[in-house]
């Protein structure tokens, strides 16, 4: 037994052994599969009660067959959620069960529209971004040969052609599109259509796509048992069922040969919410534990997002040695990353392309993806070699560069319009940040006492820093932020916080900490917690820094002298004029969720996976998390002092 299915049993309170039943005991079968059958005959002569297991109905990237473990089970004592022979405990739960909780049914609608966003399902070895057909197509799903849920259907050949018949008489003139099971894509096992049924206006459609984009294109939908005909239900289709799965019979399907027992009525979300939330045992792989289906929307989103980021390859330039081995873990999982600095040798290698940002040069490397840290990096400075947590990927630029659209822009503005169950997850995630004082490096150390007053956090800023380059214009110095904070607050109570890279000797910062101006700073707070800083003041001004935004998900009043990414959005007094392209307006949870949940990528170094940043949080706050060698640390020193020496040159 796989052992994925084995823990999520031993979790659901299931003791597995091999041997005959003893009293009480259960006999274990894997739906209707060749094997259930001995089961079933070992069942009947000891006269023990059967536990039917089967995949959930949002499973992995790829199909079982391929090898993924599943991130959910279906146990059912009563049968198979397919086989309409007896009724299952999905039928119990659809016919009996209330169904009647608002909070449920607002989960439901909140976690379908999840679904679509994301465009998961089952298996979900697709790119989003592949075409479907023009719209206006009758869909007709195809499904395997020998499946458990067409034989308890009793249905074959014969039905499925039957059913097109159907199609085409019911909608003479429109295009019939037979859409063929993955694993027959994928030359696993045939399906009970052949290119001989697709003549006239009927063709067979095999590319993988989203089946949220197929099915809004669809103007009808016909099916026998395929959860394609669940995932039509969710998408506001009656398709017509030619079968006996477990979503017809309660007035939401269109049915050929309906089941006397079914006569209840039901709404979507009471559909979803038996099927989804009340039925199937969901597993967590980063926490190790049962979890409720929205933790497994949030792990599929994070995998699925990686395999389709990384499905081809990548070839990577501008990266140094030390970043080679994390850079592996987060995008050469599906395939190992090749390491070259020749623009040429990069675009002919048939991968996509990533160059670090700050070693991007927009003619050698146009094309190339710019590769940065995300937002929550690490426990400790990448300056020190620290590997991250999150990194972020863009196409069209870079998040700390005003000067063209990043795509972090791009996901800014479209969560402008913030859905419920999105708003949902980024006030949970920045109540966690909150909570837990999580910030991008996670530092320690106690902040002096301050004075009485209206507090003015100043963060200070390496300043040959690429933000600062790219986002500042006349005010590019802390030296003169302090100035521009100080002549606009003469009583102010202002807080100068050095830049940890510069505490710690491994960037320059052009002002040291024992050099600023006793009249622009009251306070200079060295070598502490910059997210004890944040509870300690009314206001942050900044030229670009990363503080400026962690103050903004802590209420704190932000005044920007560059421009920042968070700028320019309507919550923060900006001094400089924003760039045209940063015309939305959205609330403190979407921009929240656009660079906290959208852009970045994470790594979870626990389980070595893609994960989402809510088990980064996690991993940061109980402190799971690797720690760098003594190599590392000698290595970054060497690079701080050869960064100053030429900073100082540059100066000279």
């Amino acid at each position: 037994m796989q052992p994925r299915l084995r823990r999520i049993l031993s979790l659901a309170g299931y003791t597995i052994r091999l041997g005959l039943p003893q009293q009480d005991d259960l006999v274990g079968i894997w739906g209707n599969s060749p094997t259930a059958q001995r089961g079933r005959a070992v069942a009947a002569k000891y006269d023990a009660k059967l536990l039917c297991v089967e995949d959930a109905f949002l499973r992995s990237i790829h199909p079982g067959r391929a090898g993924e473990p599943p991130l959910g089970l279906l146990l059912d004592r009563k049968g198979a959620h397919f086989d309409p022979a007896q009724p299952s405990d999905l039928e119990e739960l659809l016919a009996n069960h209330p169904l009647d909780d608002s909070h449920m049914m607002r989960r439901a609608r909140n976690a379908i529209g999840r679904l679509q966003d994301a465009n998961l399902s089952k298996y979900n070895a697709f790119l989003p971004s592949a075409p479907v057909p023009d719209p206006g197509y009758v869909l007709v799903v195809d499904q395997l040969r020998g499946d458990a849920s067409v034989a308890a259907s009793k249905a074959d050949r014969a039905r499925f052609l039957e059913m097109l018949v159907f199609a085409q008489e019911e909608h003479p003139g429109a295009r019939i599109l037979i859409k063929t099971h993955p694993e027959t894509r994928e030359g696993h096992r045939p399906g009970h259509f052949t290119n001989k049924d697709a003549q006239g206006r009927i063709a067979l459609f095999s590319d993988a796509v989203s089946p949220w984009d197929l099915l809004e294109g669809a103007i009808a939908v016909y099916t026998v048992s395929s959860q394609l005909g669940f995932e039509a239900i969710l998408a506001g289709h009656k398709p017509r069922v030619f079968g006996q799965p477990f979503y017809a019979g309660w007035g939401l399907t269109q049915d050929e040969d309906p089941l006397p027992r079914r006569q209840r009525k039901l709404t979507r979300a009471q559909l979803f919410s038996a099927a989804m939330f009340l039925y199937p045992t969901w597993y967590d792989p980063y926490s190790d534990r049962l979890c409720e289906l929205e933790r497994v929307i949030d792990t599929l989103e994070a995998t699925t997002r990686a395999w389709r980021q990384d499905r081809a390859g990548w070839a990577a330039s501008g990266m140094s040695l030390w970043k080679r081995k994390p850079l592996q873990g987060f995008f050469g999982q599906t395939k190992k990353l090749t390491f070259t600095e020749s623009p040429e040798e990069a675009r002919k290698s048939g991968r996509n392309w990533m160059v670090w940002a700050s070693k991007g040069d927009a003619k050698s490397h146009a094309g190339a993806t710019r590769v940065e840290d995300g937002f929550l990096r690490s426990r400790g400075l990448g300056a020190e070699l620290v590997p991250p947590l999150s990194l972020v990927l863009d196409r069209q630029g870079i998040y700390y560069d005003p000067r063209q659209p990043s795509d972090l822009d791009d996901l800014i503005t479209q969560r402008a319009d913030l859905g419920p169950a999105e708003a949902l997850r980024a006030e949970a995630l920045i109540q966690q940040l909150i909570r837990n004082s999580l910030s991008k490096y996670n530092l320690s150390g106690a902040p002096p006492a301050l004075p009485e007053g209206h507090r003015i956090l100043v963060p200070g800023q390496v300043e040959d820093d690429a933000s600062i380059e790219a986002g500042c214009g006349r005010i590019n110095t802390n030296l003169e932020l302090l100035r521009a904070t100080r002549k606009a607050n003469p009583k102010a109570v202002i807080i100068y916080k050095p830049h940890p890279d510069v505490e710690a000797g491994l960037r320059p910062g052009g002002l040291a900490a024992d050099a600023v101006p006793e009249e622009l700073a009251d306070v200079v707070a060295s070598n502490c917690d910059p997210m004890a800083l944040l509870d300690m003041v009314q206001e942050v001004w900044t030229m670009t820094s990363l503080l400026g935004f962690e103050a903004l998900l802590r209420g704190a009043k932000v005044t920007t002298l560059g421009l920042p990414f968070y700028a320019g959005w309507g919550l923060t007094q900006d001094k400089r004029t924003p760039p045209p392209w940063r015309q939305a307006r959205p609330d403190l949870l979407g921009l929240a969720h656009a660079v906290l949940i959208d852009y970045p990528r994470y790594f979870d170094p626990v389980t070595k996976h893609p994960c989402p940043p809510e088990v980064v949080v996690e991993r940061l706050k109980t402190g799971a998390l690797p720690k760098p060698g003594l190599g590392n640390r000698a290595l970054s020193k060497l690079q701080g002092s050869l960064a100053t020496y030429a900073h100082l040159w540059r100066r000279g």
